[in-house]
């Protein structure tokens, strides 16, 4: 069962180490994760549109990743489909190592 990365208003907090960066890695170290922040980071969208974007992905580790992004208050559920919260946006946005990590591996996963 995965461990899931609870939310604070300041971010993700807890980790084996206690340390939240460490949370945070292990969160988007996990298969598919990074992946679908890349595919939100244009907008919301709906359980199938994300599905045929992560079409490698068994829509059961879909859904264990974006629950566990919910819980972590990355992704939210909107009235048009899963998008990234202003945390996931703001990360995502300020973080540009992670922006090139998400942009080569979503290349490399469509080759």
């Amino acid at each position: 069962m995965a461990r899931q990365v609870p939310a604070t208003k300041s971010g993700v907090r807890g980790s084996r180490t206690g340390r939240p960066i460490m949370a945070l890695l292990d969160l988007l170290g996990r298969r598919w994760t990074l992946r679908i922040v890349w595919e939100l980071r244009d907008g919301a969208l709906t359980s199938r549109a994300l599905r045929t974007a992560c079409d490698e992905a068994s829509p059961t580790i879909l859904q264990t990743r974006l629950t566990e992004l919910r819980e972590a208050g990355f992704v939210e559920l909107t009235e048009d489909g899963y998008g990234l919260t202003a945390l996931g946006r703001e990360l995502f946005a300020t973080f540009t190592p992670l922006q090139r990590f998400a942009e080569r591996w979503s290349k490399q996963d469509r080759s």
